[in-house]
């Protein structure tokens, strides 16, 4: 009976052990807006989902396997919260990868962003989501690439303990995809008040859609400015952006603004799927009830010229060469 009564003592401190060494975590966010836009005389008044923060539904884990060397997973999938819709061709969408990761830095195996698209998100003070997203004006030239995320990814992290620097690589296969063929690579510096980094990404076979980025922030304390420069390319077709933001702090929340120009060459104006040129204004309130739920409101405008017709999230169709407009009021809950 003692013998019993040790061997089950033994075995329930194995089991704590084994659960303080791993650990699983659901978590998701849902974020939905009241959106008014309005584009070539006509208006659209929507109930709209990813206004502040793109809402998902995802399942996390991560074990410790001794010396350093850890596990992990991570499930990730899109929510339409203004309809209460899922992707049900990609219910993992957003993301689905494996990973180890110890002293040597962190490899991941699966569906995931590009580190470029990282780059980008690091410098919009929206993080690329929402009315007044840097990105809405970013072309990739008819190419069919996506720059956001890339089926059959291998991904490598650089440790997090060189003194600020960081870098990061990745390359998908196309498995008979050529536009998801791709490869890109990142380098930064983060420390202190300062955080600078430079992106490159190709993708597609032939002729080959290229990314170039570079951007900085410097964290002044009262307010927090910063720039991005990128170039798009698509054969003889180049189309090169320019933004700046700035994200001051205020109460429980914060104001930001930001303001892009994208330039096209006389190739891109061109050539089949044409781009041309054209400005985007936009600015934002953040209001945090709490860590988990905020207030937000967004206003935005694109301007084109020549015969663009770049428009924002829900906007009535573009005309050639003329504008869209409008704001949203919003809310956004974590857990």
């Amino acid at each position: 009976m003692k013998k019993s009564i040790v061997a089950l003592a033994v075995l329930g401190s194995f089991a704590s052990v084994a659960a303080a060494q791993s650990s699983v975590t659901l978590f998701g966010v849902i974020d939905v807006a009241a959106r008014y836009t309005k584009a070539n005389g006509q208006t659209l008044k929507s109930l709209a989902t990813d206004g502040n923060t793109s809402s998902r539904l995802g399942v996390r884990g991560e074990e410790a396997l001794g010396g350093g060397l850890k596990a992990g997973f991570w499930l990730e999938g899109a929510v339409n919260a203004d309809a209460g819709t899922v992707d049900t061709t990609r219910f993992w969408g957003r993301r689905a990868t494996v990973s180890l990761s110890g002293e040597f830095g962190e490899v991941r195996l699966g569906r995931n962003k590009s580190v470029a698209q990282l780059h980008i998100e690091a410098f919009d003070p929206t993080s690329t989501t929402g009315l007044g997203k840097a990105n809405q004006l970013y072309s990739t030239l008819g190419s069919g690439v996506s720059v956001a995320r890339f089926d059959n990814q291998v991904s490598y992290s650089l440790p997090g303990n060189l003194g600020g620097f960081y870098g990061a690589a990745d390359v998908a296969a196309g498995e008979g995809t050529n536009t998801n063929k791709a490869y890109s690579g990142r380098a930064g510096y983060a420390a202190g008040p300062l955080h600078v980094s430079a992106a490159f990404l190709q993708a597609g076979v032939g002729t080959k859609y290229k990314l170039t980025s570079f951007g900085g922030s410097y964290d002044l304390g009262s307010f927090k400015p910063s720039l991005t420069w990128s170039t798009n390319k698509f054969g003889a077709a180049k189309q090169t952006i320019f933004t700046a933001a700035v994200t001051v702090p205020l109460g429980a929340g914060s104001v930001w603004a930001s303001w892009t120009k994208a330039d096209a060459n006389v190739a891109a104006e061109t050539q089949k799927s044409p781009v041309f040129d054209a400005t985007h204004l936009s600015a934002g309130y953040i209001h945090n009830l709490s860590k988990r739920t905020a207030l937000y409101t967004t206003v935005s405008k694109i301007e084109n010229k020549g015969k663009g017709t770049f428009g924002l999230l829900n906007t009535p169709k573009v005309s050639a060469g003329g504008g869209s407009g409008g704001f949203d009021v919003g809310v956004r809950h974590s857990f």
